[in-house]
């Protein structure tokens, strides 16, 4: 009956106070979980329940594609604490006070300290912007290696792009160099990682060295990188994908029709000589752009692989979608499955078919994968984790669940901000941080411990208020209580709309701006390293704005995505964060997988907003938003 009340109650809860939904998530599922494992009543009280649930299944118009909700079994993590003593604590604080003492470190606070001495096994950490989690991490890293005499070999730090983990080590040896630790710059080096440099080494000795259709053509070589973090296709890769169209065209009569079928015009008569491969841009309803389908099949390909779907698994009809994009995921399975019997005779692979084939020889147990190339991944540190999709979920899961299954000690740290989650077109979600106890269950009853990284280091007051009405609209977030605790300075505000706006016709003004801004920080003697940081979605807008400034200035350009953990004394925007297009296909797809609540729709809108935030928080003491009309993220601050 309390388990019954339980589920009624978070329902309730949910449906009437949509903010603390995320957080009644993981409790929801729990009680489900709880209730399939009962004991369950023989005969006709048996066959009522039976007979109760399918009536209340079949309620509603859209009740036949009713999306799966995703459960993990049994649990992985231990519910006891790790074993530290009074003793081990004390010699970290002892130490921390020396360093900062030498100004090595700064003082951490009590809510770091709590990160920094955590006691379990599962640990969740919201870490807000400018909560100065780099730090955070960098001390925790070092306790467990310096205080609880963790072997470098058994821990692995994940940082979110190659440029992010190089910064990450060098602060890193810094501080082990302060505690005069043994471990040197190799062993950092191997300890901190992006997720696809980690996948790497299990893929060297489990998937034959494979060479990397990412890097092919000497694009991207050397350590392998976030792709998040990457740009479009090299001409090596354009040129395999279209050979292998134009092969799968000739030898497929039924991917010919559905080609034709696609671009709307007649297919080829079967009796007479094939036409020319059709190489017309198509474009798929929910995308900006039209291109070759050769080149869309392969992004969207990505997408189904980052959200957890194995393409020759899926099935096309059960997806609630239009008759069009039945017809483009049936021509994308054809060459999908000519595209891999070409990587498998050149002996490449994509990032996504490495975890997909990991994941699968980890539940396997396949003994290609050793207990020696595992042993790295015991303890786990994970930064960014608002951005890992459900694919990554999944290696995670038969990582750790493989090492449990040998009695082998393991621990996760996971640092993230759902707030500042903006990956959502790659098959990203901050719904997997925020649902993370049924995604990473711990045994028993226990859970996961929640620490927050509330206070902020880096912006002012007035510019944080403004960066959180932006998120006022975001249906799916965890509430915060953001505390500022830099001062303001002479002649600061918070975020200036300059509107209306037209780049070509104001080029000269927005010119005039950033050179005032540049003045400002010198006024006021700012430490900041770049007194102005120039952001927007595009970087020909950007490149075009530099175009005519003084490359004497201290500013710098970036995109919005690229532009998260920096920041400048200024900020200035140049570009709306509106919400994409509607894509039926991709909210078929979101609901096939089994794990979002949200919509695709949803989600782009919710991240459209989320995008804002990273913008304006990337400001210390002014933001300036150039737009040609409020809208979207800026429609609250007009």
């Amino acid at each position: 009956m309390l388990t019954r009340y339980k589920l009624l109650l978070s329902t309730t809860l949910a449906r009437y106070f949509p903010r603390t939904a995320a957080y009644l998530e993981a409790e929801k599922h729990a009680a489900a979980e709880r209730l399939k494992a009962a004991p369950k009543a023989k005969g006709k009280a048996t066959s009522a329940k039976k007979t109760a649930t399918a009536k209340r299944a079949g309620k509603g118009a859209n009740s036949a594609t009713k999306k799966p909700v995703r459960r993990t079994s049994a649990g992985i993590y231990s519910a006891a604490a790790m074993k530290i003593s009074a003793a081990q604590e004390q010699a970290m604080r002892d130490t921390v006070a020396r360093a900062v003492a030498a100004n090595v470190v700064s003082a951490p606070s009590d809510e770091q300290w709590a990160m920094i001495l955590g006691r379990q096994p599962l640990t969740r950490i919201f870490a807000g912007a400018g909560s100065g989690k780099s730090t955070t991490l960098v001390l925790r890293v070092v306790f467990m290696l310096c205080h609880l005499n963790i072997e470098p070999e058994r821990l692995t730090v994940i940082s979110f792009t190659n440029a992010s983990c190089s910064e990450l080590r060098e602060r890193l040896l810094k501080v082990l160099g302060f505690w005069q630790s043994p471990v040197d710059a190799q062993a950092v080096r191997q300890c901190v990682r992006t997720f696809h440099s980690a996948m790497g080494l299990l893929a060297r000795q489990a998937l034959g060295n494979p060479g990397w259709f990412e890097q092919l053509g000497g694009k991207g070589a050397g350590e392998l990188d976030n792709p998040l973090a990457g740009g479009r296709l090299g001409i090596a890769q354009i040129r395999l994908l279209k050979e292998v169209y134009q092969a799968c065209y000739a030898e497929d009569p039924a991917f010919r029709s559905q080609v034709h079928e696609l671009l709307g015009s007649a297919a080829p008569d079967e009796q007479k000589p094939l036409p020319r491969v059709p190489m017309q841009p198509f474009k798929l309803n929910g995308e900006l752009h039209a291109a070759p389908l050769f080149e869309v099949f392969y992004g969207q390909a990505g997408f189904i692989e980052s959200i957890g779907i194995r393409i020759e698994k899926l099935a096309v009809d059960a997806l609630a979608c239009s008759a069009q994009e039945r017809v483009f995921l049936l021509a994308l399975q054809a060459y999908w499955r000519a595209l891999q019997r070409r990587f498998s005779e050149q002996g490449l692979m994509t990032f996504n078919g490495a975890f997909q084939q990991l994941t699968q020889m980890l539940e396997d147990g396949d003994a290609r994968v050793s207990a020696e190339a595992l042993a790295g991944f015991s303890h786990l540190l994970i930064d960014e984790f608002q951005d890992v999709s459900p694919q990554i979920v999944q290696w995670l899961q038969a990582l750790h669940r493989r090492l449990a299954n040998t009695a082998t000690a393991i621990s996760l740290m996971a640092i993230g901000d759902d707030w500042q989650s903006i990956y959502g077109w790659r098959g990203s979600s901050p719904e997997l941080f925020m649902a993370f106890d049924r995604h990473f269950p711990s045994k028993g009853k226990g859970k996961s411990a929640v620490l927050m990284l509330q206070a902020n280091y880096r912006s002012i007051e007035p510019v944080i208020r403004a960066a959180e009405s932006i998120l006022a609209g975001v249906a799916f977030k965890q509430d915060k209580a953001t505390a500022a605790v830099r001062s303001a300075p002479p002649g600061s505000h918070g975020v200036k709309l300059v509107t209306p706006f037209d780049l070509p016709r104001d080029m000269g003004e927005l010119h005039r701006e950033i050179v005032a801004q540049c003045d400002y920080a010198r006024s006021i003697d700012s430490r900041e390293r770049t007194a102005v940081l120039l952001l927007g979605r595009r970087n020909d807008t950007l490149k075009d704005i530099q175009a005519g400034l003084d490359r004497k200035l201290p500013v710098k350009a970036y995109t919005i995505h690229r532009a998260k953990g920096l920041q400048a004394e200024v900020a200035i925007i140049v570009d709306d964060c509106l919400p994409t297009t509607p894509h039926p296909l991709r909210n078929a797809l979101y609901a096939h997988c089994g794990f979002f609540a949200n919509s695709y729709d949803q989600a782009m809108a919710d991240e459209s907003l989320r995008l804002g935030y990273v913008a304006v928080t990337r400001g210390v003491s002014r933001v300036l938003w150039f737009v040609r009309k409020p809208q979207g993220a800026t429609r609250v601050l007009s």
